[in-house]
């Protein structure tokens, strides 16, 4: 789906979440326009891929009803410790991208979600597909006094904090694979892009950006080249979006500041039961070549133990890729 000026529709939008039937006088009642306006708004509504269904006598609906995101409804699935830790939750109808929003702020526990990202990326710079209101694109910030160099394994912790949330919503049997996959039966489920600036020994700020898919049509997920899935494939009933983005915010929250006192070397044991490669015959891509090996888990910094024929080595995260040399069932 292309920008299409959302924020202008956005007010519609909210009216016809429910999926039910609305006459157009009562759209323009609600809205302070004119029926001509509404009109326009349902055409540019089309134009952006949400598909209208207009019946004589009853009205204009959405095909596919939309679970739009809340404050409040996010905020209820905190607890008192995680709201002490959220300084700012915003939530937008349209973004280029969370994490670059958010890295031209300041602070500690500054949380941003969008229900349609223009520009979402991931890891090595690819793209992060996402229909609006179909899936979760969220970003947090926070800051470390310690320096980058100490936030090694941040992406391995983050990929926890996302597996236990799901587990809270009900989703199980999730695995990770390294450095920042979280997956379902080997399809890719989530995905975690972490930036920093500041100091390498000093302090820094860095954005925790997550992309989770919920409920991706399969039209819309055409130009995705790995196996993915989503929760409502998962669960085979539609998840609550606000119910899983108020557990991820909750879940990250504390874990981050658990993280800033312990760092890795308290979540190492939960980080090796989810690993999907555990023990598997792996291939690392990466620029100069190919090496392949046994994966062996990581150590206390966070980097992959790779068991070559020339012996260990420590893989640290970078400009790589990791493939298991035969497809497995993660979970």
């Amino acid at each position: 789906m292309h920008s299409s000026g959302l924020r202008r529709i956005y007010p519609l939008l909210k009216i016809l979440a429910d999926g039910q039937f609305h006459s157009g006088q009562q759209l323009g009642e609600a809205l302070g326009v004119s029926r001509t306006a509404i009109w326009k708004k349902l055409q540019s509504l089309d134009e952006s891929g949400l598909a209208v269904q207009v019946v004589s006598g009853k009205g204009y609906r959405l095909c596919r009803p939309l679970e739009l995101l809340q404050h409040e409804q996010i905020i209820s699935h905190l607890d008192s410790t995680s709201r002490t830790l959220l300084a700012k939750l915003e939530i937008l109808p349209e973004i280029d991208s969370t994490n670059r929003y958010l890295m031209a702020q300041t602070g500690t526990g500054v949380a941003c979600f969008a229900e349609y990202q223009q520009a979402g990326r991931g890891r090595r710079g690819r793209s992060w597909h996402s229909p609006f209101a179909a899936n979760i694109c969220f970003s947090l910030t926070w800051h470390f006094d310690d320096g980058a160099n100490t936030l090694s394994g941040l992406s391995l912790a983050t990929g926890i904090w996302i597996a236990e949330a799901l587990v809270a919503a009900g989703v199980t049997d999730i695995g990770l694979k390294w450095p920042n996959d979280v997956l379902h039966d080997g399809r890719k489920l989530a995905g975690v892009l972490i930036e920093i600036k500041g100091e390498t020994t000093g302090p820094c700020q860095t954005v925790i950006g997550i992309g989770l898919n919920v409920d991706m049509p399969a039209s819309a997920a055409e130009t995705i080249d790995q196996p993915w899935t989503d929760i409502r494939t998962i669960t085979g009933k539609l998840p609550g979006r606000n119910r899983i983005a108020g557990l991820l915010l909750h879940h990250l929250l504390t874990g981050l500041s658990s993280y800033q006192r312990n760092g890795l070397t308290t979540l190492l044991e939960r980080w090796n039961e989810l690993d999907c490669l555990a023990g598997r015959q792996v291939q690392l891509h990466h620029p100069s070549g190919v090496v392949s090996g046994t994966a062996r888990g990581i150590d206390e910094t966070g980097a992959l133990q790779l068991a070559c024929e020339d012996g260990l080595r420590s893989i640290h995260s970078g400009d790589i890729s990791l493939r298991p040399v035969i497809p497995v069932r993660c979970c």
